[in-house]
């Protein structure tokens, strides 16, 4: 087992150095990691929605049994048998303490609820963050100066032209951009650290 366990940490390091260096790729990354987080939240909110469901109907049935057995003991007390009277009194109040009990129940799944759509919109608000820098990301890819392979062809112009100034200021400001984006990233990871 230590052999596999050694090789699964070895790739799993190679996957997070080139994630790293990829920045692109870690924020594709991110943003599958929010979507799969946003599916789940969304389970989750439709869950605490069908308890809710369930905690209302449970109450309005229990509502209707307290309801048959205040009818219950009304009706003894007036035919004066105390002993049923009593007996449907207890019912009564035992109905109660359970509803009482399925209305807290239904609270906490509320304040649950409630809490859960607040971390969603957090998750979404997140995910358009990370979109909008992927796209930014992208749109630089698109406009940054293609590289020149590294084994040009023959070419008479390579010849007789010497090399700009300006390639080397191009490629300052590609590893600027690629900084500023690898900083920008890194901020991202950081606030959603916090939450």
């Amino acid at each position: 087992m230590g052999l596999i366990e050694d090789i699964s940490r070895f790739l799993e390091t190679r996957l997070e150095e080139y994630i790293r260096s990829n920045p692109q790729m870690e924020l594709q990354v991110l943003e599958d990691q929010l979507r799969g987080q946003a599916e789940e939240v969304a389970k989750l909110i439709v869950g605490f929605e069908v308890q809710e469901k369930g905690h209302q109907d449970q109450i309005l049935a229990i509502a209707e049994e307290i309801k048959l057995w205040h009818g219950r003991a009304l009706k003894a007390e007036a035919a004066g048998r105390p002993d049923l009277a009593n007996g449907a009194k207890e019912r009564e109040a035992a109905l109660l303490r359970q509803g009482n009990q399925v209305w807290a129940q239904m609270e906490l799944v509320k304040q649950r609820r409630a809490q859960t759509l607040e971390l969603q919109s957090q998750i979404q608000a997140r995910r358009k963050e990370v979109q909008a820098k992927i796209a930014e990301a992208a749109k630089a890819a698109k406009s940054a100066p293609k590289q020149p392979p590294s084994n040009p062809a023959f070419n008479w112009e390579n010849l007789y032209t010497p090399q700009s100034s300006t390639d080397s200021f191009d490629d300052l400001d590609n590893k600027f951009k690629q900084w500023e984006m690898d900083e920008e990233l890194e901020r991202l990871k950081r606030k959603m650290g916090k939450s």
